[in-house]
């Protein structure tokens, strides 16, 4: 039985042409059924014209009867200038609070959307509502890492500002995640702080250590700094929403910097033309290791359900990856995990 994933269709910056071919591309590489939200007919008319110019994305449905996709109207939709909780109560037909209305009332196992981030969450957490013991929600993203295996850094900007309590609970969320997504057994939890030492950081820091080291249930292997993210010794950085923001984008700069100035670089003289030639297959596959896009979007943990969150500049790709991502956090069954774990916690 395919998974059912609603695709918020006005989201991204190329709306709706990405998500309609990213929706396409998921349900022929994957086991799910998309419902794109969004104006009916503006989307009908959108996705007749991508099966006339792309037939091949329409290969796997077959009987020629009906699109592997569906429609779901939506009069309303929340841009990335719209300010998030005025849009949120204003825009009540909006195409992020249908499609997660959807998930809420069980008619879809996850939701994902490449729209406003500020509007996404706060949707997010009125209609699908916290998890039992979750005081905050966090944003978080998997990073690639030297070792192949992927990071998991929260909170990414969800929360500007935590206290060590929210800090806590991000890491009993990532460490499930980790566990029952990505299927590391023991996951290695750090703090992102600007030093190894215990001592090392702000209060908030200092204050969150004592308690993630006493904290049952979780590998907590102390304090971890910036250049730790991507060196495969930890598996769940924890950190503030801010800091968090900022660590991630300045990672996307620079890998845009390194992959740009790489291909630059092999093109400036006849011998490196050629070597570029010879090694055009290692460097597909650095990008793609760089690529934002095969990653799928941030996970919003913490909140009744799933809702995955693309960038705004999201492609097809993305979208679909975003839309794989979503359908293998609902099989993973990680939100009762998080409840149980906290409660847990709780008793203790």
């Amino acid at each position: 039985m395919p998974v059912e994933i609603v695709v918020d269709a006005m989201g991204s910056d190329t709306a709706p042409e990405s998500e309609i071919r990213g929706a396409l591309l998921a349900s022929r590489s994957f086991d799910v059924h998309v419902t794109l939200v969004g104006p009916e007919d503006r989307i009908s008319s959108a996705l007749e014209h991508a099966q006339r110019q792309g037939g091949h994305l329409f290969e796997r449905h077959t009987g020629g009867a009906g699109l592997p996709v569906s429609v779901l109207h939506a009069s309303e939709w929340i841009t990335m200038e719209d300010k998030a909780a005025q849009a949120v109560r204003s825009k009540r037909d909006s195409t992020m609070r249908v499609g997660l209305k959807q998930v809420k009332q069980g008619a879809a196992a996850g939701f994902f959307t490449a729209g406003n981030t500020g509007a996404a969450m706060a949707s997010a957490k009125m209609v699908l509502g916290a998890l039992n013991g979750v005081q905050r929600p966090a944003l978080a993203t998997l990073l690639p890492t030297i070792n192949g295996g992927p990071t998991l850094l929260l909170d990414v900007g969800a929360n500007v500002d935590s206290d060590p309590e929210n800090l806590v609970q991000f890491a009993v969320m990532g460490s499930m995640y980790m566990r029952n997504v990505i299927k590391v057994v023991k996951p290695r939890v750090g703090l992102l702080s600007i030093g190894e030492e215990d001592s090392k950081g702000n209060t908030l820091t200092r204050d969150t250590f004592p308690l993630l080291r006493a904290l049952p249930g979780i590998h907590f292997i102390g304090n971890v700094e910036g250049r730790d993210l991507y060196a495969g010794t930890v598996d769940v950085v924890v950190c503030d929403g801010f800091v968090g923001n900022v660590a991630l984008k300045t990672s996307e700069g620079i890998a845009k910097l390194v992959s740009v100035s790489l291909r630059e670089s092999l093109k400036l003289t006849v011998t490196s033309q050629l070597g570029a030639l010879l090694s055009q297959g290692a460097f597909k596959a650095f990008r793609k290791r760089l690529d934002y896009s095969e990653y799928g979007g941030a996970r919003l943990l913490g909140v009744r359900g799933v809702c995955i969150v693309g960038h705004g500049s999201s492609n097809e790709k993305a979208v679909m990856n975003g839309i794989r991502v979503a359908a293998e956090f609902a099989q993973a069954e990680v939100n009762g995990g998080i409840e149980a774990a906290l409660l847990q916690q709780q008793t203790q």
